[in-house]
């Protein structure tokens, strides 16, 4: 066996072993003709990133986001068009109007009852509103409105916004949500602080939501 081979009951039994944080760094994306792929992601909005000169790759990362994609001569064998990316947003409606003043065709759907149906959820249940648009070698990305995680998905001791958009659409539902509260207690909250910051927060961990 070689060094590089553990061998599985050796790999099941290590549930004692410490672990280390694995972030997500770096997608690569197939694609046929970099300098027409670098100006369309660059028209989406996305941050270019300096990357080693001379190196043939192009690095782009998505607004707020911590994982960035690469593409470039060689760096992969998968067919030009043939991946998938996954994008969360907290509005899929500002997301779908960025995309479309960057003259990208984009669909917005919702998981209906019957399956797939036109346009956002009306409820704007969390994870219901999607929608997909494609880059010119036909790499397909897919958007999904996540305003509530479901629970488990992230650290409750933990509670952060990737961009200060993000920040301001969490901030704009937790007033939304305080004004129904006021309407139900019958009263005006001087708290109102305190419990914008526990709806917040409750609601990135998907936790059970202040009322």
């Amino acid at each position: 066996m070689s060094t590089n081979e553990v061998h599985t009951d050796e790999a099941t039994s290590t549930t004692n072993v410490p672990t280390v944080d694995m972030k997500l760094e770096v997608v690569v994306l197939p694609v046929s003709d970099v300098d027409r792929a670098t100006e369309f992601y660059t028209r989406l909005g996305w941050r270019q990133d300096v990357t080693p000169p001379d190196s043939g790759v192009v690095q782009f990362t998505p607004p707020g986001s911590d994982a960035s994609i690469h593409f470039g001569a060689d760096l992969t064998t998968a067919a030009p068009g043939s991946a998938k990316g996954y994008l969360i947003v907290s509005d899929i409606e500002v997301a779908r109007d960025q995309l479309v003043a960057a003259g990208v065709a984009v669909s917005v759907f919702h998981r209906g009852a019957d399956g797939p149906a036109d346009g956002p959820d009306p409820d704007r249940r969390s994870y219901s509103s999607l929608a997909s648009f494609s880059d010119p070698d036909g790499n397909s990305w897919l958007l999904q409105e996540v305003t509530t995680r479901l629970p488990g998905r992230i650290d409750t001791a933990t509670t952060s916004f990737g961009s200060a958009r993000d920040l301001a659409t969490a901030l704009r539902r937790a007033a939304a949500a305080h004004g129904r509260h006021e309407e139900r207690t019958g009263e005006e909250d001087p708290n109102w602080p305190d419990w914008y910051a526990e709806y917040m927060a409750a609601e990135q961990s998907g936790a059970e939501l202040p009322t």
